[in-house]
């Protein structure tokens, strides 16, 4: 098949963001992030006279890291950008729209891994008892932030699994939840009695009076007028709890995930299960947790311990 290389590239960009989402199941996020950085690469090949495939070099890809790192951005984004211009080059390679991989050798430092933040068990049981308090007065947005907040923590949910539950992913018997993860991996994830209570309270008291009787939608938790809940209105409830709480760090709901992979593996929890739980493709993803609970137990150690 010939090369055709005089499509100009930002046309390029936006048939690889569709390949990313199609075909390689990228998250929205991760496809929006990649299109942004292949912009940016874009109009620092165009100022250097670069303009179409070919013109990739790896002189020039390295360039443009390196004027990304003097910019100061961090070395995660940079790891990030040097991804995306590597899969975003093979792909060119791929469909003959280039003649070489130029990024096959593209490397950017090493992202630093910071330990994330972790409620522990009594920040984590005050703030539970604040939103059961709130729902005690049998306002819906209160009851269904109370079933949002135990089900985050009990099953250790992403923000985007959360809002894209249906009512018939709840498995009220097995106390189980059906979840589509990252690249539409469905797996079937256990919560507790205290989060059955909350989502079974919201289905019978709250759920109706914010969709109205008899209404279709199948999402199960709904917003103010009835529609599905965006991830948005999750994050600025839960960032609104953690505000309330000591301590620096993540102010989302991604924080509560953190706090219940740490919270298992603290009760002794297999690394597997916990792996299989959070829908981690790596088990060196799930490593990090271990990492938090080998620091809180030194902090424990040096504030406890005489000897210390």
């Amino acid at each position: 098949m010939p090369h055709d290389r005089h499509v100009n590239l930002p046309l390029l960009v936006d048939t690889f963001a569709a390949y990313l989402a199609a075909d390689r199941g990228f998250s929205v996020h991760t496809v929006r992030s990649y299109r942004s950085d292949l912009a940016n690469l874009v109009e620092f090949a165009a100022e250097h006279g670069a303009s179409e495939p070919d013109d990739l070099d790896l002189e020039l890809l390295r360039d443009w890291l390196w004027h990304a790192s003097t910019a100061g951005l961090a070395k995660s984004t940079l790891a990030r950008r040097a991804a995306a211009a590597r899969g975003f080059s093979g792909w060119l390679e791929k469909t003959n729209h280039a003649s070489t991989d130029a990024a096959a050798r593209l490397k950017a430092p090493k992202a630093e891994r910071h330990l994330p933040r972790v409620l522990n068990r009594d920040q984590m049981s005050e703030m539970l008892q604040s939103v059961a308090a709130r729902a005690s007065s049998a306002d819906p947005v209160a009851v269904r932030d109370l079933a949002i907040v135990e089900l985050l923590y009990a099953s250790a949910l992403r923000v985007s699994e959360l809002t894209g539950l249906s009512v018939n992913d709840i498995d009220h018997s097995r106390l189980t939840v059906r979840v589509l993860g990252k690249g539409s991996k469905e797996r079937v994830v256990p919560f507790g009695i205290p989060a059955h209570r909350a989502i079974s309270d919201y289905l019978e008291r709250a759920r109706p009076q914010l969709t109205g009787e008899g209404a279709g939608d199948a999402a199960f938790f709904v917003g103010a007028r009835g529609k599905r809940l965006s991830p948005r209105t999750v994050y600025e409830m839960v960032a609104h709890l953690l505000a309330e709480v000591p301590g620096s760090g993540g102010s989302g709901p991604h924080t509560l995930r953190h706090t219940a992979a740490t919270h298992l593996l603290d009760g002794g929890a297999d690394l597997r299960a916990v792996q299989e739980m959070l829908g981690h493709a790596s088990l060196g993803t799930t490593q990090l947790y271990t990492h938090v609970s080998t620091e809180r137990l030194r902090e424990s150690y040096r504030t406890a311990h005489p000897r210390a």
